[in-house]
């Protein structure tokens, strides 16, 4: 028996990092997967690695008809929706004195606006399934103040307090609402390979956290699993990091 048999999960950001990872994870343990991304190749090639209980859709989470079309691959495919993983964003290094405006706004669209047209759609779906979970992968930089990712510190402390306002909202309608806060992650955003990160030694960085070294997309996955599954019946609204440690205290770059 896996911990997701019999639900349908659409996840975000799925042709690579933790998207992928969680979308093999899921399906391991017995959920059908629609994997949403920009990256059509590489989304196409994890889903058809996946096999026959994953598909790929296109999905530009900063649209809302986008997000129509993907549920409706879910619901249309294999009847219904339980699980919602908002994983996809991005990020952009700008001090605030030079960041420009359009910069920023790409950021809170693809970030906090997608998460929450994410949210906005999957709620319908869920509550006609009886109930589900929507998890939002926010960050450490949800948690604290970072110097030179403003745009993306913002998106994510908002991811933060949306989940938590659905939480609210949603809980009568059986759905459960959490975020999930990574430190460095390796992938390509966690390994500094980001434009403005290329001075920037994260391998020394990692070295200082308590567990001393970067995560892995896998340990991201597992956190998510569990709350995507009915193990967390009793968690919404919570905050859980997946760090190393970082938090404990923030490591000096």
């Amino acid at each position: 028996m896996g911990k997701l048999d019999g639900k349908v999960a659409l996840i975000t950001g799925a042709a690579r990092g933790q998207g992928e990872a969680e979308a093999r994870l899921f399906e391991a343990e017995g959920a059908k997967v629609v994997l949403g991304d920009v990256l059509d190749e590489l989304g196409n090639a994890v889903a058809r690695s996946i096999g026959a209980g994953a598909v790929y859709v296109h999905h530009d989470v900063s649209s809302e008809e986008s997000w129509k079309a993907a549920v409706g691959a879910a619901t249309s495919k294999w009847g219904r929706l339980d699980v919602l993983v908002n994983n996809a964003g991005i990020l952009h290094v700008a001090a605030i004195a030079q960041i420009e405006l359009a910069d920023y706004m790409r950021i809170v669209n693809v970030n906090q606006v997608g998460c929450l047209l994410g949210m906005k759609h999957a709620i319908a779906p869920m509550a006609k399934a009886g109930g589900g979970s929507i998890v939002n992968i926010s960050s450490t930089a949800g948690m604290e103040g970072q110097p030179g990712i403003a745009a993306y510190v913002s998106t994510k402390w908002a991811i933060r307090g949306m989940t938590k306002s659905a939480a609210i909202e949603c809980g009568g309608l059986g759905i459960r609402v959490n975020s999930i806060h990574p430190g460095g992650i390796n992938t390509d955003m966690g390994k500094g390979e980001t434009k403005g990160f290329e001075e920037i030694d994260t391998t020394a960085v990692y070295k200082k956290l308590p567990l001393g070294r970067i995560g892995e997309p896998i340990e991201v996955a597992r956190l998510a699993l569990f709350l995507a599954s009915d193990d967390a019946s009793y968690c919404t609204g919570g905050e859980y990091s997946v760090d190393g440690g970082w938090m404990t205290g923030r490591p000096m770059f």
